[in-house]
């Protein structure tokens, strides 16, 4: 098979603004973990990579999730941690799933869509589910943000599942996560942490309307 790498003039720019920004944060804000500069830049590859959806998105990823979760064990994220071990293995699989829905000559993935009462349905179940593992968290271990850990646990572990399989809703839940991430790094005062999330949460959008394009190219061409 002959692949063709195509990116676009807009996903060039978004991705040399992200990596510009970590490397700006991480200069001009207190943060000395390099660390955190390796993981946020690797964070935007990744991320921009699968707005795209471009399978070379799990090359940047392997990368950053072993380097983030050195930062989760810093700072005792401990549901962070277990996510990140899930992110890796299911990471692996996606590799194979990704390659099985590879468009002809191409390395973008072909998408598809959740229905809106299973998506409503999804949400209500992984509301409750981070409700009672903030409760766990909070009650037995020394997890200094436990409910914002939670809810930045559950939701990805979803979203994940959905990102491999090729569902465009994903995006809508890597929103509410990232979102919360900022924050929760904020409070850590990890801010080069905190800036990539911010990114994330406008490659959620971006991604959201690349894979809503890609699954309607998809339906269209069968």
């Amino acid at each position: 098979m002959s692949w063709r790498i195509s990116i676009s003039r807009t996903t060039w720019t978004f991705l040399v603004l992200g990596l510009l920004i970590q490397v700006f944060t991480f200069v001009f804000l207190p943060d000395d973990n390099p660390w955190s500069l390796v993981s946020g830049l690797l964070g935007v590859c990744s991320v921009v990579l699968g707005a795209q959806g471009n399978i070379l998105t799990f090359v940047f990823g392997f990368a950053q999730v072993a380097t983030y979760t050195y930062l989760c064990c810093l700072e005792r994220f401990y549901a962070e941690i277990a996510m990140n071990v899930y992110y890796f293995i299911t990471m692996v699989y996606g590799v194979y799933c990704w390659h099985n829905r590879l468009s002809s000559n191409s390395l973008q993935v072909q998408t598809r869509r959740l229905s809106s009462s299973l998506l409503l349905l999804l949400s209500i179940v992984l509301l409750l589910l981070s409700i009672f593992t903030g409760w766990l968290l909070n009650n037995y271990t020394d997890d200094p943000q436990p409910y914002m850990d939670a809810f930045t646990t559950i939701p990805a572990i979803a979203a994940q599942l959905l990102m491999i399989l090729a569902y465009r809703e994903q995006w809508y839940l890597w929103l509410v996560v990232d979102i919360l991430a900022v924050i929760m790094w904020l409070r850590a005062e990890n801010y080069c942490m905190a800036v990539q999330y911010a990114f994330w949460c406008a490659n959620c959008i971006y991604g959201f309307k690349q894979w809503s394009q890609l699954s309607k190219d998809t339906t269209s061409s069968k």
